[in-house]
């Protein structure tokens, strides 16, 4: 599906990336994102080995030109299977492989792979290595601070030096550790502290390296402070909850010389997509639903949630969902674009 050529961006940068997040950065979230910012490396969900091996590939895999730069993130242990499923993603054209060690589900530990991974940073590296001998792209590893028996900083840098040595020279690391007994996914994302000192000294012990920083950043000022310690910066949730606040990352983060869009543009262009999924039997609720923060903090906003998620269940309203819901949002809303003294007036008691 595409909406007109577009230039491929750099693949090869890290400086700005929203993370994978299971049930929202699916492939109309991130068409979604690409009516926003054009340079913001991308993540698929994490797909495990096994979906890939034995269930419907193109489910899993497929996606749109536009989304490029575009990684895809495996979930897995086994180093056979994950070499199988990077000889897939690179022959669909994905930009990098990614490899999850920090996730902390029950499930995904019960598989032997996500967060307890941390514990075996030899079975990691023997990963990274058979993925490595079969694709060109390159191999990345997402990763905590460590888990409940292994949180040091010594942990840290001893996983990612058996790591390094395998063969993967780019990190991203979510700025906590993760509780494997106690804690579920959600609290895993809140309730360790936060201790961005850990990355940036990873930084500082493998220069050679790319670090990537995670966790709790919710707008572009935390976003370039970040930036004076490590090569890039992973946003998740805020980039879900309020997405607009990506709009200025091809001008603030990549030096990019162009008027961000407005709102009503991003809409518009989202019209027709909107449309042409429902020509192929998506329902419409999977495209719209990733919409529903757009107006976040704006008049109008609780207005254009409600209508979102009241009508998107009928498939007879197609596009015009979206051109009902323009009306409920003021006209100067609609129109305003970001600058960067806006952003951080709106983001003044959110910095973290």
């Amino acid at each position: 599906m595409t909406n007109g050529p577009l230039s491929r961006p750099d693949a090869g940068t890290h400086r700005f990336c929203i993370a994978p997040m299971m049930d929202c950065t699916d492939r109309h979230f991130r068409y979604f994102i690409r009516r926003i910012t054009r340079h913001a490396r991308l993540y698929t969900e994490m797909i495990p080995t096994g979906a890939l091996l034995y269930g419907d590939r193109r489910r899993f895999l497929d996606f749109s030109p536009e989304e490029h730069p575009l990684a895809v993130q495996l979930g897995g242990g086994d180093p056979y299977e994950l070499a199988e499923c990077a000889r897939l993603a690179t022959d669909w054209g994905y930009d990098e492989i990614n490899l999850n060690v920090g996730c902390p589900s029950d499930r995904v530990q019960k598989a032997r792979f996500g967060a307890c991974l941390m514990a075996t940073p030899d079975v990691v590296a023997r990963a990274v290595e058979a993925m490595g001998k079969v694709t060109s792209l390159p191999i990345t590893v997402k990763h905590r601070l460590g888990i409940d028996t292994q949180g040091s900083y010594q942990d840290l840098r001893n996983f990612v030096n058996i790591v390094r040595r395998a063969g993967c020279r780019h990190f991203i690391v979510h700025a906590r550790i993760a509780i494997l007994k106690g804690l579920g996914p959600k609290q895993n994302r809140s309730v360790p502290p936060l201790r961005y000192e850990m990355v940036y000294q990873l930084k500082k012990d493998f220069p050679d390296c790319t670090i990537v920083i995670n966790g709790g950043i919710r707008n572009l000022d935390a976003v370039q402070h970040h930036l004076r310690f490590v090569d890039g910066v992973m946003v998740g949730r805020a980039a879900y909850e309020n997405p607009y606040f990506l709009s200025l990352v091809d001008s603030v983060v990549f030096g990019v010389n162009q008027t961000p869009p407005s709102r009503r543009e991003i809409i518009q262009a989202m019209i027709p997509y909107l449309d042409q999924c429902l020509q192929e039997g998506i329902h419409p609720h999977r495209v719209v639903r990733h919409m529903s923060g757009l107006f976040a903090h704006q008049p109008g906003a609780r207005r254009w949630r409600q209508l979102l998620s009241q009508q998107a269940p009928s498939t007879k309203r197609r596009g015009n969902i979206l051109r009902e819901a323009l009306a409920l949002i003021p006209e100067k809303v609609l129109d305003q674009r970001s600058s960067a003294h806006s952003l951080s007036l709106e983001n003044k008691d959110r910095i973290i």
